[in-house]
């Protein structure tokens, strides 16, 4: 028990978003929240293992910005549809750490296409990416944590679009609610182990091209949007280290919006 009686001990502020002495591998990290991620974590004090299928050292990249900044970072090329990659990448990121503690399943895709105009390749592509990669990354991870014996946490990025479908993203909704029910799932099993696992569920997030390709969107969410703006990366970001961090010891089985309060929006 610590000083006040508690069965487990609370650590100082200072230290509730402190990753120092740990390591984290971010899935999708070479651009987007995946790299907003990766950076925000190696800001917390994380060594960084950045995968992604075009996962490099080139300057101006994920892990150049976190070297430049004083960070510790690592790039892993990873096809994570591909089960034989998976293990793989993950231990060559403990090879080079000496640990693993945190994973961020960050990687997908979004395509739009009406449901009727889908082909069974569109719905496999979809899910092989955005469910079933998290399924192999997260088994492959809870492996590791579950050797080390030091328990860890497990952040997946679902979207508000695996509660509330939108036009023509019937496959993509799909696999974000599986990914918010693995999620859950993953929780009650691997709880035992002292791993937590979460996700977080963005809105509309920016990037360069989306104003570009889809400004009709881009002011209906504006119009629409409580506190009035897209989701940022950052904001993602935040979100993620919440629940990879301290602050978030005790929180495990939970999705976390972030959307501006978009959802609060009354459906009838």
């Amino acid at each position: 028990m610590d000083s006040d009686g508690l069965p487990f001990p609370v650590p100082p502020v200072d230290r509730l978003l402190d990753l120092r002495d740990s390591a984290a591998f971010v899935t999708g990290a070479s651009r987007g929240i995946g790299a907003a991620v990766a950076e925000r974590l190696a800001e917390a004090g994380a060594a960084v293992a950045v995968a992604a299928r075009s996962a490099d050292e080139a300057p101006g990249g994920t892990v150049a910005r976190i070297r430049d900044r004083g960070g510790t970072a690592m790039a892993v090329p990873l096809d994570l549809t591909d089960e034989g990659q998976v293990g793989p990448a993950l231990d060559a990121a403990v090879d080079a750490f000496g640990r693993l503690d945190v994973l961020v399943n960050c990687a997908g895709i979004q395509p739009s296409r009406a449901l009727l105009d889908q082909a069974a390749a569109d719905w496999d592509a979809m899910l092989a990416t955005n469910l079933r990669g998290v399924f192999l990354c997260t088994r492959e991870a809870a492996r590791i944590f579950i050797g080390q014996g030091s328990g860890g946490a497990v952040v997946n990025v679902a979207s508000i679009e695996g509660l509330q479908p939108a036009w023509d993203h019937g496959h993509y909704a799909a696999s974000k609610s599986g990914v918010l029910m693995l999620t859950r799932a993953a929780a009650l099993e691997l709880g035992r182990h002292r791993i937590r696992v979460n996700a977080v569920s963005p809105g509309l997030t920016w990037n360069a091209e989306l104003e570009r390709n889809w400004p009709d969107g881009v002011r209906r969410w504006r119009a629409h949007a409580p506190l009035g703006h897209l989701v940022t990366p950052g904001d993602v970001a935040d979100a993620v280290l919440f629940l990879a961090s301290p602050m978030a010891r005790f929180v495990s089985g939970t999705n976390l919006v972030v959307d501006g309060g978009m959802l609060a929006h009354p459906t009838w």
